[in-house]
């Protein structure tokens, strides 16, 4: 095996290995569950951007040592750099990880994401995008941001709008966790391979030398199953779902959801509140009308808009919500958190409005990418 390579500090945290014509690449802060700090969002945009300029690279495979692909950006960094008191810091961390995902979206050749672990918010943006997306009996993704005081960002509202029905509006809004065969069913994973036979496949993957999406999807369909989606799946509840995140607002999806909880006696339906009911109403409104927004919208425009909202949210003119989330859930960890506005009712759409706005900042400026010759890649976007 080759060995992995490290030659600038910042390398660490990303483990490079050159196996023929495929480089792999694996996120290395395990004890942090793989959080992508900014120095790890550099350096994988610095390699996926020297390996597509690079013919003798075929094809990119990303995974996450231990027991994580990635649980998302390392944001307790980025509020702890607000902290100091320019938004911009943080702000720069969104700009660079926005560009990663757009630079994966639109890339030229495969990136095998092995998503054997949790899988989380930036984690989601750095392999959804990607063309292929390899779940495991492991797997856990979720969204978790309305929890936080954030949304669905990293191109979330691209991907989570493409699935099937309203199914990205639940995912989106109650940050509910799927596991690897809920995945494979709702087209965010495009594979199934059971753990045990990851080092088989991995080998296979090595010993390609091709960058046809072809012959590197019959590669991994040699190690592909079928899984069982487990019976009280939410993915059972297609119809349910779509009766009540198809709403215009989430007042009117709450509304609908309580309506049904009268007719049943449903733990689903009960959960499903309670994690609205728990998350910041701001944060809510705000998402939806991203993912509403994602149906009509590129995956590059999409991320220009998430752009101006998180700096919106980084300011924290309307709401500091997610200085807030962060601190009941990742800081102090009280998970108790105290949401301002409190109550959807008090979310005007003049509040709403204005993350969607330029912002009023004579050094700000929209998020620009390269010019791309290539389309999405990701498979989601044909479902």
């Amino acid at each position: 095996m080759a060995p992995f390579t490290s030659t600038k500090p910042d390398e660490d945290q990303v483990l490079v290995e050159e196996r023929s014509s495929a480089r792999v690449l694996t996120l290395n802060r395990p004890r942090q569950l793989n959080a992508l700090s900014f120095e790890m969002v550099s350096r994988l945009l610095e390699l996926f951007i020297a390996y597509e300029e690079d013919s003798n690279v075929k094809l990119v495979i990303v995974k996450g040592k231990g027991r994580a692909f990635c649980a998302g950006g390392d944001v307790a960094a980025v509020v702890q750099d607000c902290n100091k008191g320019d938004w911009r810091l943080g702000a720069n961390y969104f700009r660079k990880e926005f560009l990663l995902n757009y630079i994966m979206a639109t890339y030229c050749k495969p990136q095998v994401s092995i998503l054997n672990g949790i899988v989380m918010g930036g984690g989601a943006g750095a392999s959804i995008h990607g063309r292929f997306r390899v779940a495991t009996e492991n797997s856990v993704f979720a969204m978790p941001e309305t929890g936080l005081g954030l949304f669905p960002d990293v191109g979330a509202s691209y991907f989570l709008s493409r699935l099937q029905g309203f199914f990205g509006e639940y995912v989106g809004l109650t940050g509910t966790r799927l596991d690897g065969a809920e995945m494979l069913a709702c087209g965010l994973a495009t594979h199934f391979v059971p753990s045990v036979r990851l080092s088989l496949l991995e080998e296979a993957l090595h010993k390609l030398d091709s960058s046809d999406p072809a012959i590197v999807s019959a590669t991994i369909d040699k190690y592909s199953q079928r899984p069982y989606l487990k019976e009280q799946s939410a993915y059972h509840r297609l119809d349910l779902i779509d009766r009540c995140f198809s709403r215009r607002t989430v007042e009117d999806i709450l509304s609908a959801l309580e309506r049904e909880a009268l007719n049943k006696n449903d733990d689903w339906i009960s959960a499903t509140i309670k994690s609205l009911k728990e998350a910041s109403p701001t944060s809510l409104k705000i998402s939806l009308r991203s993912i509403r927004q994602g149906r009509l919208q590129g995956v590059g425009q999409c991320l220009v808009r998430e752009y101006r909202m998180v700096c919106h949210i980084l300011q924290g003119n309307v709401s500091q919500d997610f200085f807030e989330g962060c601190r009941a859930i990742l800081l102090d960890k009280d998970k108790n958190p105290k949401w301002k506005p409190s109550k959807l009712e008090l979310v005007s759409e003049d509040m709403v409005d204005s993350y969607f706005s330029m912002l009023d900042d004579e050094d700000w400026e929209d998020l620009k990418f390269p010019a791309r010759s290539n389309l999405p890649v990701s498979a989601i976007a044909k479902l």
